[in-house]
């Protein structure tokens, strides 16, 4: 086991729990995710059994964490969460209560995909505590969701949507995936026009990227579909853009958008440095600089809590310039931007480079990304940190 050196969360930061289930009905051709089919686990690991390990590793969290932080955030993802039911998902916010308090206003998020939910799914999720439900949508165009080997039909992710904010479930997220080879500006308009059409107040948006590994990676590899177009990729982000910021939903993070008091609050407290417990296989969690990752198969993650032990797979200890590129690059995607103050004496030497290209301005001492600045992001942050 790999021993954590002592976990200290930092004063005036938001606390968050991370829970990752790590099952999935099919595998999808583009994930790269730590999930695991029935087929590939065998009789070794069920939720069942997922469940008790994660009750175990929550109480030996609690003893390591020093303080036992009031929780602001949780998010269950994975994997497919819905897949453990809605009873499944009450017991997994029940196994937290048991061991950490969850304070006044917290928000609680489960990933469901729109196949394995129902009426009654959100109906018992929001009884639960659940204040918010992430939907993987990924597009409408039925042939889109044949390359990614997606399972649901085309309207069922609107319909679960539709269905989550009957239940009062006040917050719902879409997430989609554009530039899949095939599609066109037409399919992804007709996605938008879908996803407004369900009414949720944030949205998700992410280029296909082609995993090694993944069967959509030896798809391409073979030459059966081409790799996504940088152009097209561009061109579609735009479009997205344009169409969910006429519609209310503004960017505050170069891949979200939200309505006012949408945002997610626990990938905030990713993007802004806080401090988290990643519970569950593989799951990754940080406390003031100390970040660390479990063990990524179920059956060895129940064994070692089995025996007793945190399931730790490996840790590291930032530095504080390591933390400094850290802030850098997350705190730049942010609709904020970054405040020149946070920046080094050459980091802030470098500003005018990109302000003159026309990728970033500054506001209110803030150095903060312009429509094409978004579409380049990770070359403003080089060019600030180099």
């Amino acid at each position: 086991m790999d021993a954590l050196p002592p976990l200290v969360p930092a004063a005036g930061r938001p606390f968050g729990i991370y829970v990752h289930v790590p099952f999935c009905a099919t595998r999808c051709g583009y994930c790269d995710f730590n999930t695991y089919t029935a087929d590939e686990l065998g009789d070794g690991t069920s939720p069942a059994g997922w469940l008790e390990a994660l009750r175990a590793e929550l109480g030996l969290a609690a003893q390591t964490l020093a303080g036992n932080p009031p929780v602001q955030t949780v998010f269950v993802g994975g994997g497919t969460p819905s897949l453990l039911g809605g009873s499944g998902l009450a017991e997994v916010l029940a196994a937290i209560g048991a061991h950490f308090t969850l304070a006044s206003g917290a928000e609680v998020t489960t990933e469901a995909n729109p196949e394995s939910t129902s009426p009654a799914f959100f109906e018992t999720i929001r009884a639960a505590g659940y204040t918010r439900v992430s939907l993987g949508m990924q597009s409408a165009a039925p042939h889109v969701l044949a390359t990614l080997d997606r399972v649901h039909a085309p309207g069922r992710a609107v319909a679960a949507a539709q269905e989550a904010r009957a239940a009062g479930l006040r917050h719902v997220n879409l997430d989609l995936i554009y530039g899949t080879p095939g599609e066109t500006d037409d399919d992804l308009r007709r996605s938008i026009a879908a996803v407004l059409e369900a009414g949720v107040d944030h949205v998700s948006a992410y280029a296909l990227v082609v995993e090694e590994g993944t069967a959509l990676a030896r798809r391409v590899r073979r030459g059966e579909l081409p790799n996504p177009d940088e152009d097209a990729l561009a061109d579609r982000y735009q479009l997205l853009d344009a169409a969910l910021s006429e519609a209310g939903l503004g960017w505050y993070e170069v891949s979200n958008w939200a309505r006012p008091g949408g945002q997610c609050r626990h990938n905030l407290g990713y993007w802004a440095g806080g401090d988290w417990w990643g519970a569950g296989p593989g799951a990754h969690g940080h406390v003031n600089g100390v970040r660390w990752w479990n063990v990524k198969h179920p059956n060895t993650y129940a064994k070692q809590l089995g025996e007793g032990r945190l399931p730790v797979g490996g840790h590291e200890i930032l530095s504080p310039a390591e933390r400094h590129t850290e802030d850098v690059l997350l705190a730049v995607r942010l609709h904020t931007g970054i405040a020149l103050a946070d920046l080094t004496v050459e980091e802030r030497g470098r500003v005018p480079a990109v302000v003159d290209r026309g990728l970033a301005g500054l506001v209110d001492d803030r150095l903060v990304l312009t429509d094409q600045g978004r579409l380049l992001a990770d070359g403003v942050v080089r060019t600030i940190l180099d």
